[in-house]
Order: C-alpha cells, then sequence, then structure tokens
C-alpha cells in the first residue's frame, strides 16, 4: 500500500485578516498543500518561520510593526525557508518586490488592485504554482542587502556617451557584437549579481528578457541601473540597438531585432506559454549579428532560451548557460544543455569574465578588418 504523499508546509504572513483568509482558501482548495499557520506581521513571521519550519511562505510587504522585507532579510539571515512575495500592483509594490528577490525571496504574485477575493481568484493558479516551484528550490543563507543608491535614482544621469571602439559596426556591415541573456524564476536577484560586472564602455549591446509582469520591468530597469556601470534602460519600440546599453525587455512584449538593428516590441500572445519569450530575440539577434552574438540563459523554470541557443550555435555564435549550483532552478539551463548548442556550462560569478573575453575578441576582430 502506497503511502499519502507529504503535503507542502504552507505559512501565510499579511497584515490582512481578509487577505489572509482568500489566501488561506486559495491554498488549501489544492490537495497539495496545507496551511500551518497565519501570521499578521513580520515579527510574526520571523518567529512562526522558526518555529512552525514550513515548506514554504507567502509574504506580504506592507505591513505594521515589521514590514516583510526586514522579514525576509532576518529569515534568509537566520533560518531560510523558500518564501513567494504576494504584492500589490503599485509602483511601491513593485520596487519593494524587486528588493525581496534580491534579499533571497524566490519569487512573486502580484495582487489585484482591488485585493477582493474574486480577484486574487483570477491568480490562485498562478499562486499555487510558484509555491510548489519555490518549495522545491535549496535556500541558502543570505547577507544583508548591500547598500545601493536610493531606489529610482537613474545611475546614467550625467553620463557622458561611450564612443563604442570596436562595436561601431563599420568593418561588418553595420553589425556589432550583442549579448542576449534569458532569465525566469530566480532571475532578477541573479542578473543583479550579474550586472555589477559590466562596465560602462562595454563593447556590445546587452538584451535582457527576463520573465517578470509588465509593471515590473521599469523599476527593474531603474533597480539594475543603480548597481552597474552599463547604462540601463527599458527597451523601446524603433529604437536603434547601440553598443554599451543594457536594454531591459518591457514584460508585456516580446522583443525582436529586425534587419536594420532596430528593437522591435511586440504585444502577445504568449509563444511556447512565454511573454516575454527570449527564444525569439535570441533568434532574430542571431539572424542579426550572426557569430558576434552570445546567448547567457540563467536560471528559470521551463525551457524558454532552448531554441534561441541553437538559432545562436548555428550562426556562429556562442553560448553559455549557468550551472546547476548556482541556479535557484536549474530548468532553462537544463533544456538548453540537452540541445547540445551550450558551448560552457559556468557557474554565476565566471559568466562575465567568459562573456567578455568572447566579445572583446570580436571587437578586436572588427578592429583588424578595418585596417
Amino acid at each position: 500500500m502506497n503511502a499519502t504523499k507529504k503535503k507542502l508546509r504552507v505559512l501565510i504572513v499579511d497584515d490582512s485578516s481578509v487577505m489572509r483568509k482568500v489566501l488561506h482558501g486559495i491554498i488549501a482548495d489544492d490537495p497539495q498543500m496545507e496551511i500551518v499557520g497565519h501570521a499578521k506581521d513580520g515579527r510574526e513571521a520571523i518567529s512562526m518561520a522558526e518555529s512552525l519550519k514550513p515548506d514554504v511562505i507567502t509574504m506580504d510587504l506592507n505591513m505594521p510593526h515589521m514590514d516583510g522585507l526586514q522579514a525576509i532579510e532576518h529569515i534568509m539571515c537566520q533560518s531560510p525557508r523558500p518564501i513567494v512575495v504576494v504584492s500589490s500592483e503599485s509602483r511601491e509594490g513593485a520596487a519593494s518586490a524587486l528588493i525581496a528577490l534580491e534579499l533571497g525571496a524566490i519569487d512573486f504574485v502580484s495582487k489585484p488592485s482591488g485585493g477582493l477575493d474574486f480577484d486574487m481568484k483570477s491568480v490562485a493558479a498562478d499562486l499555487n504554482r510558484k509555491l510548489k516551484t519555490a518549495a522545491k528550490v535549496r535556500v541558502i543563507r543570505t547577507a544583508a542587502r548591500p547598500k545601493h543608491r536610493s531606489l529610482g535614482v537613474q545611475h546614467t544621469a550625467g553620463r557622458a556617451e561611450t564612443s563604442n571602439e570596436g562595436s561601431d559596426g563599420n568593418a561588418t556591415g553595420g553589425r556589432f557584437p550583442i549579448v542576449v541573456i534569458a532569465a525566469s524564476t530566480g532571475g532578477p536577484a541573479t542578473v543583479m549579481h550579474l550586472a555589477t560586472a559590466f562596465p560602462a564602455n562595454f563593447p556590445a549591446a546587452v538584451v535582457l528578457v527576463q520573465h517578470m509582469p509588465w509593471n515590473f520591468t521599469s523599476q527593474y530597469a531603474m533597480q539594475l541601473a543603480e548597481v552597474t556601470e552599463i547604462e540601463v534602460k527599458e527597451a523601446q519600440a524603433n529604437e536603434t540597438l547601440r553598443g554599451s546599453i543594457l536594454y531591459v525587455c518591457p514584460g508585456s512584449h516580446h522583443l525582436r531585432i529586425s534587419s536594420l538593428g532596430r528593437i522591435v516590441l511586440d504585444e502577445g500572445p504568449r509563444i511556447s506559454g512565454y511573454l516575454p519569450c527570449a527564444d525569439v530575440t535570441m533568434e532574430t539577434a542571431a539572424k542579426w549579428a550572426g557569430h558576434m552574438t552570445i546567448g547567457i540563459v540563467l536560471t528559470g523554470m521551463g525551457n524558454d532560451g532552448a531554441q534561441g541557443a541553437q538559432a545562436i550555435r548555428a550562426a556562429g555564435g556562442i553560448v553559455i548557460a549557468q550551472d546547476e549550483a548556482t541556479s535557484v532552478i536549474f530548468g532553462m539551463p537544463a533544456e538548453a544543455i540537452k540541445t547540445g548548442a551550450v558551448n560552457q556550462v559556468l557557474p554565476l560569478d565566471q559568466i562575465f569574465p567568459v562573456t567578455e573575453k568572447h566579445i572583446l575578441q570580436i571587437a578586436r576582430s572588427s578592429q583588424a578588418m578595418l585596417r
């Protein structure tokens, strides 16, 4: 006789008694999960996380006494548990949710603007899926959040234009190197770490396709700009691709590179279940830049980036996948590796040095052709 499969034990943290009740109903309706406790502020969350040792925690952010960010920082430093943030859709909510991910939270779900019973039921499937995914993650003890400049301050303000030597495309028919980064679950904090290495004069365009709600990406671009020297911006339709810029794909659109090197934004529908879809960006980047394309597949659920990796490799470009040890979720890198298109599988800290080496080799080759 088969033993009954153990249910995932969930701790709900929210200062609203109505929201706690709604979340309880949604989660308890799933036969694979059970509620082990409710906390109404960050202090209770810390205490109950320690005593109950839940498999996963839902965490509100705006709470009295101690907010969700403080609670996440404490839990992830002292007694790590998988955390899924359940936050508002406001700009402030998006900013806080992104900081929560940097502190070690696994994923986030946006509360609909009304926050009422029928509104939350619209995200019930997404919430339960993310709770189950988060519960599988091997959480690690994290340090406190590094001190960056204040939120909302554009790191690019007042920066002089760079010359982009070696990336003006004169020797390559107007084309120059492009790096396409694909990421999903665990990606916001992972990309934040990776971005710190990019210098202001990086001789390539960088395009980030992060699976993220449409109302989060502009704020995420600002937060990335606080930690890196390269210029960061949310991509805009019809702008010409330029080197020394990190473009963040809007969460509401697919991003393609046109034959003229312009950014084309396509509003839905989902492709292979993804919006935005990294495969689309990688495939069109490879078509435009050919061997000067580098694809980087980072942590995430699913297989987005696998087809794009094949397109980049077929065009003579380079594909790098994050290794399992440093990935929050090894799904996307593993699927790309299975295709045989990945050149190197690297821990997170080695991805930029290897990328830079390849880009500089391309730049030198282009300069040699000019002589």
